[in-house]
């Protein structure tokens, strides 16, 4: 089994979702099975949030919102599908555009935006990619079948960056994805709770979607489609001679993502790495281009640093005072309330005497 994974600017427009299903033929005609997740088509999940926004301040404004991701569905679908086939896929997206104008109409009433609904509303974006993609394999005549995670994903009621059940979601996976004919088609991101109700897995959720799906399936490869040539040494925007890194450990990937490298969610190695899968990152835009490979252990480097990344906008905290020299329980204290009001702390440095806490926060 062979998952693969594309981001917003991989399925964004005409050109790159026949990209995509060029790439997804290829595989599957090399696989014993195929699972794709797909993300919403890029900018699509802010135009989403805005959309809200907007609704929530009781203003029916978001109906030009609306229209614009109507026109960019519908024109890669009048685009990619035969005219005599459009009928069944366009009346489909229609009806989920209805869906969520409805949706919206009800946020204007009561004006009101709480994370439990803000993730509902964010799932249309990944499901209507995925149906639209979905139904375009088919028009192919590739056994393509739509799947919507929220039958596949359990995770906790945190809205918004919900923690996933993973011996549940596990056995769906598993019960769900058995054909090695068919090529699966799942929504990234979105999830469901014990209850039914819709949560999202936070930001880059899709990669972890992906892993996860791998993790239950135990796949050969999980391929993370983006539109970059793999982890780079350094930000090729602030670095000119940066360069694309062949091999790189589960362990420097997660150090190089967690400073700043965007290529990869961080959390979304975690299931590989604990199933010891390795995970390929590639362009879609040139995927004659090898990438890079995550895996437990590389070979020697010819280099003695694998990467340089960073991060904006920080903020270094510096706590300190007499009363903290000798005193147990400080740095519980500090970072307890930290931890309550779910604040990620990036760096901890701490003096010997005792005097000072200093700590990086976003």
């Amino acid at each position: 089994m062979k998952v693969l994974k594309f981001g917003g600017t991989s399925v964004g427009t005409v050109q790159s979702i026949t990209e995509v299903t060029e790439i997804i033929q290829k595989k599957h005609s090399k696989s014993k099975g195929t699972a794709v997740v797909f993300s919403a088509m890029s900018g699509v999940t802010n135009k989403l949030l805005e959309a809200g926004q907007i609704a929530a301040a009781g203003n029916t404004g978001y109906t030009t919102l609306l229209n614009t991701l109507e026109d960019r569905h519908f024109e890669v679908i009048k685009a990619l599908v035969p005219v005599k086939s459009q009928s069944a896929i366009l009346a489909r997206v229609k009806g989920e555009l209805n869906d969520l104008e409805d949706f919206l109409k009800g946020i204007t009433y009561i004006r009101e935006l709480s994370p439990r609904t803000c993730d509902f509303l964010l799932s249309f974006g990944e499901r209507l990619s995925t149906q639209m993609i979905a139904y375009i394999l088919k028009e192919r005549g590739l056994s393509a079948q739509y799947i919507d995670a929220r039958t596949l994903i359990r995770t906790n009621s945190r809205y918004g960056f919900a923690e996933v059940n993973s011996t549940v979601s596990h056995e769906n996976i598993i019960a769900q994805i058995a054909d090695p004919d068919t090529i699966y088609c799942i929504t990234g991101f979105i999830a469901a709770d014990e209850d039914g109700i819709t949560t999202t897995l936070g930001r880059g959720g899709s990669d972890y979607t992906a892993s996860l799906v791998g993790a239950a399936l135990n796949a050969d490869v999980i391929e993370i489609w983006t539109d970059v040539n793999g982890m780079m040494t350094a930000d090729p925007r602030k670095v000119k001679n940066a360069f694309s890194i062949p091999e790189i450990s589960y362990t420097e990937a997660m150090e190089l993502s967690h400073f700043g490298a965007k290529v990869i969610y961080p959390p979304s190695l975690i299931p590989a790495f604990q199933r010891n899968i390795p995970i390929r990152i590639l362009n879609t835009f040139e995927s004659s281009h090898p990438g890079t490979v995550i895996t437990k252990t590389v070979p020697q480097k010819a280099y003695s640093i694998t990467g340089i990344s960073s991060i904006d906008d920080i903020a270094l905290i510096n706590l300190q005072g007499n009363g903290m020299i000798g005193v147990a329980g400080v740095s519980a204290k500090l970072f307890g309330l930290l931890a309550e009001n779910r604040i990620s702390v990036i760096l901890i440095t701490q003096a010997s005497s005792e005097h000072s806490i200093c700590f990086a926060v976003e």
